[in-house]
């Protein structure tokens, strides 16, 4: 399971993201998705731990904490959704 992290500053970097998170345990990735088009960042990422009591208490600890000038949204992140939109292809 991972942790989704939003309302980021686009200044925000993997490496600003691995030192705040290590406070509470072991980091295994952290990834900060990109536009396609404009290759900035889109304001969230989703940060992976170690363990299920790590990811807990850096939820409780950084929900909605200011962190860059920014409200951190804290919170296990949702499986990703099928974005298909259910019609099928007719080739």
């Amino acid at each position: 399971m991972s942790i989704y992290v939003g309302n980021l500053s686009y200044d925000a970097t993997k490496d600003d993201l691995m030192s705040v998170f290590t406070e509470y345990g072991t980091v295994k990735s952290v990834h900060l998705p990109t536009d396609r088009e404009t290759g900035r960042m889109r304001g969230f990422a989703f940060v992976e731990m170690s363990s299920d009591s790590e990811e807990t208490a850096a939820i409780e600890a950084l929900d909605g904490a200011e962190w860059m000038g920014r409200d951190l949204k804290v919170n296990k992140a949702k499986p990703r959704e099928d974005r298909s939109g259910g019609r099928k292809k007719s080739w």
